[in-house]
């Protein structure tokens, strides 16, 4: 029993006239009567009556149409999907963010999704330092970091950097203070990060101090400011943090703690969008595209892992959401 099969038969059973159906299928009837006579004799039973002047279904003809047409409709449906996928308009593109990122992610998000309603996003929360795993071991698609990312099968663009901050008790002597600088942090304790959970933090906050000459007292810790275990510390006089990303404080301990900036032109780290150098899906390689258009806008985009661009590892294509964000005159500046 094949597809065509069921053609003929919805034709024959709508048209009820076999030289009508076989024209509206652009066929010869001889095929026509033959599919009708194959499918009937696969079935078992008759499907149509006929005379010399007219065609009837059978009962069992006309119980068959129903589940005929619902085979050709969800045919149709799975040839949509298909073509949708293909296109970059539809598919799933799951999402790993860092700590701190996820504003700017839902808005590039938000944005998308109002361009492709079809292509489904799963967001899961994933640690700069885990997210190099979970894009090889293919977990996530896409992932939103602070780099490195030190591995040949991944590739990525810079999307923005972030400024540091401070996170400290409300009586400490600094918490009456506008900004900080790092100088100032010289005689405090700071708490550090296991360098597996975000190596690049890790690595520039000692280079802030190093690079001026200071040698901080450090307490490591597996524990995030932002998390309640990492603002417990900071509320017991543990140390303080040098953090990164939005709100770095638990929403329980906002008002016991202070978030102040630090000024230095170089206190600041870099966002990347990561994703897999071989990635065949048109789906994740055009939200990518269109995350480095929104943020990059006019600049040219800052390219690593040897200095794969747009032309060679992001693809272009002028019928998906990135390029129909790009050529709309109307987009939402950022």
């Amino acid at each position: 029993m094949e597809l065509r099969h069921f053609h003929s038969f919805v034709a024959v059973a709508e048209e009820l006239n076999f030289t009508k159906a076989a024209k509206r299928l652009q066929i010869a009837q001889p095929p026509v009567s033959r599919h009708i006579r194959d499918l009937e004799a696969e079935l078992g039973v008759q499907l149509f009556d006929r005379n010399s002047s007219r065609v009837f279904l059978t009962d069992a003809g006309r119980s068959f149409l129903n589940e005929a047409r619902v085979v050709l409709q969800h045919v149709a449906q799975a040839m949509e999907a298909a073509r949708q996928v293909g296109s970059g308009w539809a598919g799933t593109v799951r999402l790993g963010i860092a700590r701190g990122l996820g504003d700017a992610v839902s808005r590039i998000m938000n944005e998308y999704l109002r361009l492709a309603p079809r292509v489904e996003i799963d967001v899961r929360d994933i640690l700069s330092g885990f997210q190099s795993d979970a894009l090889i071991e293919r977990k996530i698609d896409v992932g939103f970091v602070r780099p490195p990312i030190n591995s040949a099968q991944l590739v990525s663009a810079a999307l923005f950097q972030e400024q540091f901050s401070v996170v400290l008790r409300k009586d400490s002597p600094f918490a009456k203070r506008k900004s900080l600088q790092v100088r100032d942090l010289a005689d405090q304790t700071i708490l550090l990060i296991d360098r597996r959970i975000s190596p690049g933090v890790y690595d520039r906050t000692l280079a802030l101090f190093r690079e001026r000459g200071l040698q901080p007292k450090t307490v490591s810790t597996a524990t995030l400011s932002g998390d309640e275990a990492g603002s417990i510390l900071v509320h017991s006089g543990k140390g303080i943090y040098v953090a990164v990303g939005q709100n770095p404080v638990h929403p329980a301990f906002t008002d016991r703690l202070v978030i102040l900036p630090l000024t230095d032109p170089d206190a600041v780290t870099d966002v990347h969008v990561v994703w897999r150098r071989d990635e065949q899906s048109k789906a994740t390689l055009d939200f990518v595209q269109f995350t480095c258009d929104a943020f990059q806008k006019k600049k040219r985009l800052i390219w690593t892992h040897n200095n794969v661009g747009p032309d060679r590892d992001t693809p272009g294509r002028m019928s998906s959401p990135a390029a129909r964000h790009r050529r709309s005159p109307n987009r939402r500046k950022r």
